[in-house]
């Protein structure tokens, strides 16, 4: 029993330090505080922005093309074809932003294997991205069928259900918000469990940080997108 108190504490140690935000600099004149989710969020999109530009450099219309090319065709049509289905043929509209959010979070959860404070750590930083994926739909919604009959479908099938429905605008980005951070969360937790055992020290914990930060981060973002789009495909039919 008492081995098992000084873990626990350990742990409770750990998870208070990766959640605390803490402030890296101030941005004189305005006095804005910079966290480290920003910082690393900043540096995430730096690098995704640098590595966009050096894959989509140097494409052709005609002739012959690379096997970068090839593979980043393949890639689209596969990925459009794939929100085509969940947004009746107008996924090439919406695809933009949904691999954007796709690809920012699959790096936010995986850039702790290099030493970084994931920012879905941070609740601040997954609801900013639940709340622009809301604003998202509910664009998508008042840009196909116009103000006045977006605002007439919270009134569908009857308008006795009208408060549920605009009830649905914060269970909806709320959702989305808590299910990012708390399978982050988990996931931190059930590795530092993992860590404290002395007979699994050893090899082990390297092959469930490659479940927890490769498969499980991608998986994550996986679901925020595929939700995000089912939320744009109920907007617009």
């Amino acid at each position: 029993m008492f081995p098992i108190m000084p873990v626990a504490m350990g742990i409770r140690e750990e998870l208070i330090d990766q959640l605390e935000i803490e402030t890296v600099f101030t941005i004189p004149f305005i006095n804005v505080e910079v966290d480290e989710a920003t910082v690393v969020s900043w540096i995430i999109m730096a690098v995704l922005t640098l590595a966009a530009i050096l894959l989509t450099r140097n494409l052709k219309v005609d002739g012959k093309i690379s096997k970068r090319q090839l593979i980043l065709e393949i890639c689209m049509d596969k990925l459009i074809g794939f929100f085509d289905k969940i947004l009746c043929g107008k996924g090439k509209k919406y695809m933009p932003w949904l691999m954007s959010i796709a690809i920012f979070i699959g790096a936010a959860n995986m850039v702790g294997i290099f030493g970084f404070k994931p920012p879905t750590k941070s609740m601040q930083s997954t609801a900013a991205m639940a709340i622009t994926s809301i604003l998202l739909v509910e664009f998508a919604g008042i840009k196909e069928r116009g103000l006045k009959g977006h605002l007439k479908s919270f009134a569908k099938p009857v308008a006795i259900v009208a408060p549920i429905n605009l009830l649905e605008l914060i269970i909806k980005p709320l959702s989305l918000c808590m299910r990012l951070f708390g399978n982050v969360l988990g996931a931190f937790i059930i590795m530092e469990l993992i860590k404290s055992v002395i007979f699994l020290k050893i090899g082990v914990p390297v092959a469930f940080s490659l479940y927890f930060d490769l498969f499980d981060g991608f998986l994550q973002a996986y679901i925020f997108v595929f939700l995000t789009a089912m939320y744009v495909q109920e907007a617009v039919e």
